[in-house]
């Protein structure tokens, strides 16, 4: 049997143009507006069983729907439901479900607004405006600073240097 990690890419489905993969239809911008709405209806449903299932009333909002980072933290986690609970089996994810749930628990906090937390949504506060000279502070950034220009050298390079003098004395 051939090592499948050798081609990283035939771990990943393909799919033809014509039909849009799973992972494509949860893309909310990539969306017309009117597969927008069904698919939030759908996402919504779910919603509904998850905060009564888990018992999670106190910690997802009423108005999950209207804040983005919420929406898009419960669509990774409707989407990795979707392949765990309603997906085929695959071998070496025995543990799919478990793994599901404690993705929910770490998402959770995330899925918490406290504005909104009495029932009455309060409205996220605005984007900054972004500064015309942002791009131009961003290339000055990228050219100057330490982080972008230090040449590379590794925090265990005495390390790796004694594994690749033993690695020549064994031949590996």
């Amino acid at each position: 049997m051939a090592d499948p990690y050798s081609n990283p890419a035939s771990l990943w489905p393909t799919h033809s143009p014509e039909e849009p993969s799973e992972q494509q239809r949860w893309v909310w911008s990539a969306m017309e507006p009117a597969e927008r709405q069904e698919r939030l209806r759908e996402l919504a449903v779910w919603v509904d069983w998850l905060r009564t299932t888990f018992e999670l009333h106190n910690s997802i909002p009423t108005c999950w729907y209207r804040h983005s980072p919420v929406v898009e933290h419960l669509t990774a986690l409707y989407a990795g439901w979707i392949r765990t609970y309603a997906g085929e089996q695959v071998p070496g994810r025995e543990l799919a479900e478990v793994d599901w749930i404690n993705a929910l628990h770490a998402l959770t906090p995330r899925l918490q607004l406290a504005a909104c937390a009495a029932g009455q949504h309060e409205e996220p506060p605005p984007m900054p405006r972004e500064r015309p000279e942002a791009a131009d502070d961003f290339e000055t950034f990228l050219d100057t600073s330490r982080t972008t220009t230090e040449p590379a050298r590794h925090p265990a390079e005495a390390e790796l240097g004694r594994r690749r003098a033993e690695n020549a004395l064994t031949g590996r």
